[in-house]
């Protein structure tokens, strides 16, 4: 089968680092062209760069979104209603309006999707996941701590400067113990998205969870930490850094071939953007 040809919005560091080398490298996929507000960035990629958007549109089957969460949801609109299916970053969009525009776009459109939440490609997910059925689960807990908003690193961006841990750590977080312990129904929310703040998550069913996170710290990092407690033991999502790109890739051609299917679709992306809507709004609340 010929690979499919993908279109990529955006030319930024995430972009150059992960989207572009992971699609042209195939066998599943060819980065088929690329269109970003600087061309000059997009030209480092390697593929033909479009003056317009709607012209990337019209010579590919598919689209990856490697732009910010206010402009994915913009612009994935667009693609939703040329249809093209998407591969869209976390977090689907800058907030709930945006998100609900985007995943209601895909579905009148009926185009495939699917979320890069990066973690839950990686075997060592897929095999926590699976072992946290087994432990009759009832609770959890996960932290993640990093530097990445201070010393002025490329993922020092605008968006995330502004607006912290829970909008960039919070979907990938939140998606595991979702996927762990049930479908997350409540949360409560205290401290500061910028600095140190934690989530109270209430599962469908009874579990609870607790979440701290941090992008603003100084010192030595441990790997993010995901561990599930229950009646027939505990399971711990075991440190890694395999790249599970290459699992994207494959199965992101697969979900276009078939017509859409994943469990990490729009919607998918829609539900984890209520639950930091409602935790953002808990923060701002005097």
């Amino acid at each position: 089968m010929e690979p499919l040809a993908v279109g990529l919005v955006g030319a930024g560091p995430w972009a150059e680092m992960a989207h572009a080398p992971m699609l042209a490298k195939g066998p599943h996929t060819r980065l088929a062209g690329v269109w970003a507000r600087r061309p000059e960035a997009a030209a480092r990629l390697g593929a033909p760069v479009y003056e317009r958007i709607e012209e990337l549109f019209d010579n590919v089957e598919a689209v990856a979104f490697c732009v910010p969460p206010a402009v994915q949801a913009e612009l994935g609109v667009l693609a939703a209603k040329a249809g093209k299916a998407l591969l869209l970053e976390k977090p689907l969009a800058a907030d709930l309006d945006g998100a609900r525009r985007l995943a209601g776009a895909v579905a009148e459109a009926g185009v495939p999707s699917q979320m890069l939440l990066t973690l839950r490609y990686s075997p060592q997910a897929r095999e926590f996941l699976s072992r946290c059925a087994e432990v009759e689960a009832f609770g959890g807990q996960a932290t993640a701590v990093s530097g990445t908003l201070t010393g002025g690193g490329p993922f020092a961006t605008p968006w995330r400067l502004e607006r912290g841990a829970l909008l960039d750590v919070g979907p990938h977080v939140i998606d595991l113990l979702d996927a762990a312990l049930g479908r997350v129904v409540g949360v409560r929310a205290h401290g500061d998205p910028l600095r140190w703040m934690g989530l109270l998550l209430d599962h469908e069913g009874g579990a609870v969870s607790e979440v701290s996170m941090s992008m603003s710290a100084a010192g030595d990092f441990t790997p993010m930490r995901v561990e599930v407690y229950g009646a027939a033991g505990s399971v711990q999502l075991p440190a890694f850094d395999d790249d599970p790109l290459d699992v994207v890739a494959e199965e992101f051609a697969a979900t276009v071939r078939r017509g859409g299917g994943h469990p990490l679709d729009a919607a998918r992306g829609l539900h984890l953007q209520e639950i930091i809507a409602e935790a953002e709004a808990q923060l701002t609340t005097p």
